[in-house]
């Protein structure tokens, strides 16, 4: 009774029917009271979104399995300390260690959650989530390091430890009077499970990226990659279907008509996606060619040599390969033993037991070279495969640290050396869209969002920042339309609720958009850009107190936000308090040295601050960034003015007359310029342009004044 169960528990999980999987457990439980049973209940609750449970019928436990599966829960329920306290007595495998560094960060432990994300990638080099984590932390090595060659020995090291159990497993499969022919020791499945116990499973749906534990006694078949405590999971496919699997990247020219394309699964939501065939122009792409999706099939294997030589051949990754031949040595044992009966039969049953024994031997001696050989052959094949995986790794690696440093222009150059197949897919063009938007480039931001959008409409990761561009663009029909999508995707998403805010942002109802940013705030108190949108909503509507609190309240989440220390700066230039606006400002250019908004706003700090060179310095640094950017040849217009340079300053106008005609500011300053000069038909000229062009009224009461004052001669004027 209690195998059944366990087994049609497993089942339940591994079909994702999780309410079937609690109930039949909880009879399990309940006839079979043992902590292993205990374990595999709170993987239910856990997967059926019940930490609470889990954590109550742990609490108390002492295996290490049981301590991880509470310490999942707790971090769940964000209880840090009593996850802390589970974890620290368990095994230090990699996924332990990662969890070890979530729990670190939170709790505002920065160098040793650095510490313990290190750990990670040194045990396992493609734990992908801790470097990541380094790189949102502004303290990854580059990935040249965490994902060089050197790393391949560790990695093959788990892949072929995987390897030689499946071909464990593949023995097992002999009838059990065979194996007692031969005297072959049979390994049942039970035990061979109960061998492999505390394996660590990813949970696919946990907010904080954390594994949980498999049963002890038994692995988890619903699991999305598995680990030992002691050993770090290995990237060998764990299953594998005859049916080809829908390709996970989709090209540019959507196909309609191939059958093998299956719909893509969607969360909470149903999109209809158009598949008819689009040719992207542009100079977004570096190739933009027809590209064909990329299969992966595999074929049924027929137990005779020639077919299995021949699907041998068209293996088309390592891990297929390695199934192939855990097949082959089943079927030349299989093979070996039919040769061993046909023997004995011509022989009769007058041959001796000892001859009979020397035989087995040999036979035996013959399968496992068998074995070993195929094993052998396929070594320098998967050698080859994890050093193409890991310089893909290496190329992402190193993309996204250079985004997460805010280096967009040399991330941009690293992802375009991607092949054509990684370059076309969501998570990639979010992160080019990501980077285009950082350098305020909003159209070709906008473009690349588009393109993620139309390859993954169900991935919502990035979406918040695509809202932002839409809400710069004042793009508010396409704003409303990826809100309606997001919502129907997944509502309880934060980043659903900031598109939603930036909808209701543009279309001046701050009051709405203030609680959506805090829905957001509600569904996720660690999604730092939601807090951001929320000070910066306060300070449109000149609530500042409650604006500081929100950019304050997000850097304790992120103290890299760049975007809160920007806020914080704007809210004290506001208030005329430079000095404080200055800290913010430098806090914020420390960690984003590459933005020319944060540059200009410095350098305006600097200027009223009366440090005409400094500010002059930082606004000739913001031209050199972003030379497209108005606001800081303005400026240096100004300054230079200040300084007495007045030719300098009438050529940046002149030049910035050409890109920004419409600006009455840039012909006031002229005017001042000309007048300085003593030129007053060039300075009435050009201040009545400045007039015609509808300044605001504080400026239209300026240049009404220095109008005024062209009749009068300098002296006159310094005299009253």
């Amino acid at each position: 009774m209690e195998a059944l169960l366990v087994n049609y528990v497993e089942k339940s999980l591994e079909q994702y029917m999780r309410r079937n999987a609690v109930f039949l457990c909880e009879r399990l439980y309940a006839e079979f009271p043992s902590e292993v049973n205990l374990q595999l209940l709170a993987r239910c609750y856990l997967n059926n979104n019940q930490p609470h449970s889990a954590y109550y019928i742990l609490k108390g436990m002492q295996m290490a399995q049981s301590r991880y599966l509470f310490a999942i829960a707790c971090l769940e329920m964000d209880l840090f300390c009593e996850a802390e306290a589970a974890l620290l007595p368990v095994p230090n495998g990699a996924a332990v260690q990662y969890l070890l560094g979530i729990i670190y960060r939170d709790t505002d432990r920065k160098n040793k959650s650095i510490e313990h994300f290190r750990k990670t990638l040194s045990i396992d080099p493609m734990f992908w989530a801790a470097y990541e984590q380094l790189c949102m932390l502004g303290e990854a090595e580059e990935a040249a390091v965490c994902f060089g060659d050197a790393t391949v020995p560790c990695v093959q090291e788990h892949y072929l430890g995987n390897a030689s159990s499946c071909l464990q497993i593949a023995d097992t499969d002999h009838s059990s009077d065979s194996s007692q022919r031969f005297g072959l020791e049979y390994l049942s499945r039970s035990d061979l499970k109960q061998r492999e116990g505390n394996n660590i499973r990813v949970m696919c749906e946990n907010n904080h990226g954390g594994p949980i534990l498999t049963g002890a006694v038994r692995q988890s078949k619903n699991s999305c990659c598995s680990t030992s405590f002691l050993s770090t999971p290995s990237p060998v496919p764990t299953q594998l279907s005859d049916v080809a699997p829908p390709p996970l990247v989709r090209n540019i020219h959507l196909r309609q008509s191939e059958d093998s394309l299956r719909p893509n699964t969607q969360a909470r939501g149903k999109f209809a996606c158009d598949n008819e065939s689009a040719q992207i122009r542009g100079s977004l792409f570096f190739d933009s060619g027809l590209r064909r999706s990329a299969r992966l099939a595999v074929g049924h294997r027929s137990l005779n040599t020639s077919q299995g030589s021949e699907n041998k051949a068209k293996s088309l990754h390592a891990s297929t390969k390695l199934s192939s031949e855990t097949c082959s040595s089943t079927f030349y044992q299989g093979k070996l033993m039919e040769t061993y009966e046909v023997a004995v039969s011509e022989f009769g049953a007058t041959s001796s037991s000892l001859s009979s024994t020397t035989d087995v031997k040999s036979i035996q001696h013959e399968i496992e070279n068998t074995k070993l050989s195929s094993f052998i052959s396929d070594s320098a094949t998967i050698k080859s495969g994890i050093s193409n995986t890991m310089k893909l790794l290496r190329t992402l690696g190193e993309g996204y640290r250079h985004l997460c440093m805010f280096r967009c222009k040399e991330a941009l150059n690293v992802y375009q050396k991607l092949s054509s197949k990684q370059y076309n897919t969501g998570w990639i063009l979010s992160q080019v869209g990501k980077a285009y938007f950082e350098l305020v480039d909003y159209l070709n931001a906008d473009y690349a969002f588009s393109l993620a959008r139309q390859i993954s409409p169900y991935n919502l990761e990035e979406m918040d920042v695509y809202s932002t561009v839409l809400y710069h663009l004042k793009q508010d029909m396409k704003l409303k339309y990826l809100a309606q999508e997001m919502i129907l995707v997944d509502r309880f998403a934060p980043q659903t609720w900031c598109a939603i805010g930036n909808c209701y942002s543009l279309q001046k109802d701050h009051e709405s958009a203030l609680k959506s940013f805090q829905r957001a705030v509600q569904l996720n108190s660690r999604f730092a850009y939601a807090h951001t949108l929320s000070g910066h909503e306060y300070v449109i509507m000149e609530d500042y107190g409650k604006g500081v609190e929100c950019y304050q309240t997000s850097l304790h989440v992120d103290a890299r936000h760049y975007n809160s220390w920007y806020g914080l700066g704007m809210i004290y230039l506001c208030q005329e308090k430079f000095e404080f606006a200055e800290h913010h400002f430098r806090q914020a250019y420390q960690i984003n040295p590459l933005s020319s908004v944060i540059m200009y706003y410095l350098g305006t700090t600097l200027e009223v601050l009366k440090r005409s060179e400094e500010a002059l310095e930082m606004m000739e640094t913001a031209i050199v960034i972003d030379n497209k950017n108005p606001l800081p040849k303005y400026s240096k217009a100004k300054l230079l003015l200040t300084l007495g340079k007045l030719n300098e300053a009438l050529e940046i106008l002149e030049e910035l007359k050409e890109c920004t005609p419409r600006e009455s500011c840039i012909y006031a300053l002229m005017g001042e310029i000309y007048k300085r000069n003593k030129k007053y038909d060039k300075a009435m000229l050009h201040f009545g342009i400045a007039l015609d062009l509808k300044p605001s009224i504080v400026d239209v009461a300026k240049i009404e004044a220095a109008i005024e004052k062209l009749i009068i001669p300098d002296e006159m004027e310094e005299s009253l």
